[in-house]
Protein backbone atom coordinates (compact mmCIF):
# COMPACT_ATOMS: atom_id res chain seq x y z
CA UNK A 1 0.00 0.00 0.00
CA UNK A 2 1.33 3.84 -1.10
CA UNK A 3 1.37 5.37 2.37
CA UNK A 4 1.00 8.96 2.53
CA UNK A 5 2.91 10.60 5.98
CA UNK A 6 2.61 14.23 6.98
CA UNK A 7 6.14 13.83 8.66
CA UNK A 8 7.82 11.82 5.98
CA UNK A 9 11.30 13.02 4.89
CA UNK A 10 10.24 16.29 7.03
CA UNK A 11 12.95 18.26 8.93
CA UNK A 12 10.59 20.43 10.14
CA UNK A 13 7.10 20.50 11.05
CA UNK A 14 4.24 22.49 12.72
CA UNK A 15 1.11 21.38 14.72
CA UNK A 16 -1.85 23.05 15.38
CA UNK A 17 -2.96 20.74 18.41
CA UNK A 18 -6.83 21.81 19.51
CA UNK A 19 -8.31 20.30 22.35
CA UNK A 20 -11.49 20.99 24.62
CA UNK A 21 -10.74 19.36 27.60
CA UNK A 22 -7.13 18.93 29.08
CA UNK A 23 -6.57 15.49 28.36
CA UNK A 24 -8.25 15.06 24.81
CA UNK A 25 -5.12 15.29 22.92
CA UNK A 26 -3.27 12.52 24.67
CA UNK A 27 -5.97 10.34 24.48
CA UNK A 28 -6.91 11.20 20.67
CA UNK A 29 -3.52 11.66 19.35
CA UNK A 30 -1.01 11.07 21.62
CA UNK A 31 0.63 8.18 19.99
CA UNK A 32 0.85 10.25 16.65
CA UNK A 33 2.67 12.76 18.51
CA UNK A 34 5.51 10.56 20.45
CA UNK A 35 5.69 9.01 16.42
CA UNK A 36 6.62 12.19 15.18
CA UNK A 37 8.59 13.54 17.71
CA UNK A 38 10.65 10.68 17.15
CA UNK A 39 10.71 10.88 13.28
CA UNK A 40 11.12 14.59 12.73
CA UNK A 41 14.47 16.44 13.72
CA UNK A 42 12.28 19.87 14.25
CA UNK A 43 9.15 19.56 15.44
CA UNK A 44 7.05 22.54 17.00
CA UNK A 45 3.41 21.99 17.98
CA UNK A 46 1.17 25.11 20.03
CA UNK A 47 -0.68 23.22 22.12
CA UNK A 48 -4.39 24.53 22.89
CA UNK A 49 -6.53 23.38 25.81
CA UNK A 50 -9.52 25.47 25.98
CA UNK A 51 -11.10 23.94 29.00
CA UNK A 52 -9.12 22.82 31.87
CA UNK A 53 -10.61 24.62 35.22
CA UNK A 54 -8.41 24.07 39.16
CA UNK A 55 -6.14 21.46 39.03
CA UNK A 56 -6.48 20.30 35.16
CA UNK A 57 -4.71 23.65 34.27
CA UNK A 58 -1.66 22.20 35.98
CA UNK A 59 -2.57 19.16 34.30
CA UNK A 60 -2.59 19.84 31.12
CA UNK A 61 0.75 21.66 31.22
CA UNK A 62 2.97 19.08 33.35
CA UNK A 63 0.98 16.56 30.05
CA UNK A 64 2.58 18.36 27.62
CA UNK A 65 5.77 19.33 28.52
CA UNK A 66 6.08 15.60 29.40
CA UNK A 67 4.40 13.83 26.61
CA UNK A 68 6.39 16.68 24.09
CA UNK A 69 9.76 16.80 25.85
CA UNK A 70 12.85 16.93 23.28
CA UNK A 71 10.35 19.08 21.16
CA UNK A 72 11.85 21.59 19.22
CA UNK A 73 9.42 24.54 19.85
CA UNK A 74 6.33 23.95 22.53
CA UNK A 75 3.72 27.21 23.01
CA UNK A 76 0.74 25.79 25.26
CA UNK A 77 -1.86 27.97 25.30
CA UNK A 78 -4.87 27.36 28.31
CA UNK A 79 -8.23 28.65 27.65
CA UNK A 80 -10.92 29.47 30.41
CA UNK A 81 -14.15 27.83 29.00
CA UNK A 82 -16.90 26.80 30.70
CA UNK A 83 -16.70 22.81 30.71
CA UNK A 84 -19.89 21.18 28.97
CA UNK A 85 -21.07 25.14 28.08
CA UNK A 86 -18.86 25.21 24.51
CA UNK A 87 -22.37 25.92 22.55
CA UNK A 88 -23.05 28.93 24.92
CA UNK A 89 -19.45 30.22 24.70
CA UNK A 90 -19.77 30.35 20.92
CA UNK A 91 -18.93 34.03 20.25
CA UNK A 92 -16.33 33.88 22.72
CA UNK A 93 -14.59 30.92 21.54
CA UNK A 94 -14.64 31.89 17.61
CA UNK A 95 -13.23 35.30 18.30
CA UNK A 96 -10.49 33.48 20.73
CA UNK A 97 -9.80 30.79 17.98
CA UNK A 98 -9.81 33.78 15.31
CA UNK A 99 -7.00 35.18 16.93
CA UNK A 100 -5.17 32.45 17.19
CA UNK A 101 -5.53 31.89 13.42
CA UNK A 102 -3.91 35.55 12.69
CA UNK A 103 -0.87 34.35 14.25
CA UNK A 104 -0.87 30.62 13.83
CA UNK A 105 -0.56 28.97 10.74
CA UNK A 106 0.67 25.39 10.85
CA UNK A 107 1.34 22.43 8.59
CA UNK A 108 -1.02 20.22 10.35
CA UNK A 109 -4.61 20.67 12.54
CA UNK A 110 -5.64 17.77 14.58
CA UNK A 111 -8.83 18.79 16.23
CA UNK A 112 -11.99 16.71 17.58
CA UNK A 113 -14.18 15.03 15.02
CA UNK A 114 -17.53 16.90 13.41
CA UNK A 115 -19.40 14.31 14.36
CA UNK A 116 -18.76 13.84 17.88
CA UNK A 117 -21.34 13.62 20.48
CA UNK A 118 -19.99 15.79 22.93
CA UNK A 119 -20.98 19.35 22.78
CA UNK A 120 -17.67 20.74 23.23
CA UNK A 121 -15.57 18.49 21.22
CA UNK A 122 -17.86 19.31 18.41
CA UNK A 123 -17.91 23.02 18.54
CA UNK A 124 -14.16 23.27 18.56
CA UNK A 125 -14.32 20.79 15.67
CA UNK A 126 -16.68 23.43 14.18
CA UNK A 127 -14.91 26.18 14.55
CA UNK A 128 -11.86 24.32 13.51
CA UNK A 129 -12.62 24.40 10.37
CA UNK A 130 -13.98 27.84 10.45
CA UNK A 131 -10.75 29.25 11.17
CA UNK A 132 -8.44 26.94 9.21
CA UNK A 133 -9.59 26.72 5.84
CA UNK A 134 -6.34 26.45 3.81
CA UNK A 135 -4.83 23.71 6.06
CA UNK A 136 -4.83 19.78 6.39
CA UNK A 137 -7.05 18.57 9.34
CA UNK A 138 -6.68 15.65 10.92
CA UNK A 139 -9.68 15.05 13.56
CA UNK A 140 -8.96 12.31 16.40
CA UNK A 141 -11.57 10.13 17.77
CA UNK A 142 -12.09 10.06 21.75
CA UNK A 143 -14.24 6.80 23.08
CA UNK A 144 -17.13 7.59 25.24
CA UNK A 145 -20.23 6.17 26.38
CA UNK A 146 -22.42 7.78 23.80
CA UNK A 147 -20.64 4.90 21.06
CA UNK A 148 -19.68 7.60 18.44
CA UNK A 149 -16.79 6.10 17.08
CA UNK A 150 -17.25 6.55 13.53
CA UNK A 151 -15.47 4.93 10.52
CA UNK A 152 -11.95 6.27 10.41
CA UNK A 153 -10.36 6.80 7.32
CA UNK A 154 -6.50 7.84 8.39
CA UNK A 155 -4.60 5.15 10.31
CA UNK A 156 -1.03 5.87 12.22
CA UNK A 157 0.86 2.86 13.18
CA UNK A 158 2.63 2.81 16.34
CA UNK A 159 5.23 0.65 17.42
CA UNK A 160 4.19 -1.44 20.79
CA UNK A 161 6.54 0.98 22.61
CA UNK A 162 5.11 4.37 21.58
CA UNK A 163 1.65 2.47 22.52
CA UNK A 164 2.93 1.42 26.14
CA UNK A 165 4.22 5.73 26.64
CA UNK A 166 0.59 6.55 25.52
CA UNK A 167 -0.96 4.35 28.20
CA UNK A 168 2.03 5.15 30.92
CA UNK A 169 1.37 8.57 30.29
CA UNK A 170 -2.43 8.65 30.59
CA UNK A 171 -2.66 6.88 33.75
CA UNK A 172 0.48 9.10 35.37
CA UNK A 173 -0.89 12.30 34.54
CA UNK A 174 -4.53 12.60 34.67
CA UNK A 175 -5.40 11.32 38.07
CA UNK A 176 -8.43 13.82 37.82
CA UNK A 177 -9.86 10.86 35.50
CA UNK A 178 -8.93 7.92 36.93
CA UNK A 179 -12.31 7.69 39.03
CA UNK A 180 -14.35 7.07 35.63
CA UNK A 181 -14.58 4.01 34.54
CA UNK A 182 -13.87 4.75 30.76
CA UNK A 183 -10.81 6.48 31.41
CA UNK A 184 -8.42 2.61 32.09
CA UNK A 185 -5.61 1.34 30.00
CA UNK A 186 -8.04 -1.33 29.22
CA UNK A 187 -9.72 1.40 26.81
CA UNK A 188 -6.42 3.02 25.84
CA UNK A 189 -5.33 -0.44 24.79
CA UNK A 190 -8.28 -1.86 23.22
CA UNK A 191 -9.02 1.04 21.13
CA UNK A 192 -5.55 1.20 19.90
CA UNK A 193 -5.45 -2.59 19.23
CA UNK A 194 -8.71 -2.49 17.26
CA UNK A 195 -7.04 0.03 14.89
CA UNK A 196 -4.27 -1.51 14.67
CA UNK A 197 -5.95 -4.59 12.99
CA UNK A 198 -7.58 -2.37 10.42
CA UNK A 199 -4.42 -0.78 8.91
CA UNK A 200 -2.47 -4.17 9.52
CA UNK A 201 -0.38 -2.33 11.82
CA UNK A 202 3.21 -4.11 11.67
CA UNK A 203 3.11 -4.42 16.25
CA UNK A 204 -0.75 -4.39 16.00
CA UNK A 205 -0.87 -1.03 17.82
CA UNK A 206 -2.02 2.30 15.69
CA UNK A 207 -4.58 4.98 16.07
CA UNK A 208 -6.96 6.35 13.90
CA UNK A 209 -7.89 10.14 12.78
CA UNK A 210 -10.28 11.49 10.11
CA UNK A 211 -9.73 13.01 6.88
CA UNK A 212 -12.16 15.20 5.07
CA UNK A 213 -9.89 16.91 2.52
CA UNK A 214 -7.14 16.34 1.58
CA UNK A 215 -5.13 17.81 -1.63
CA UNK A 216 -2.29 15.34 -3.34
Amino acid sequence: MLRLDPAAGRQRLHLLCLGAHSDDLEIGCGGALLRWLAEVPELHLTWVVLSAPGERAQEARRSARALMKGAAGLEIVIGDFADAQFPAELPRLKAFLADLGRRVSPDLVLTHRLEDRHQDHRTVAELTWQTWRDHLILEYEIPKYEGDLGQPNVYVPLTAEQARRKIRHLMRHFGSQRSKGWFSEATFRGLMALRGIECRAPDGQAEALHARKVVL
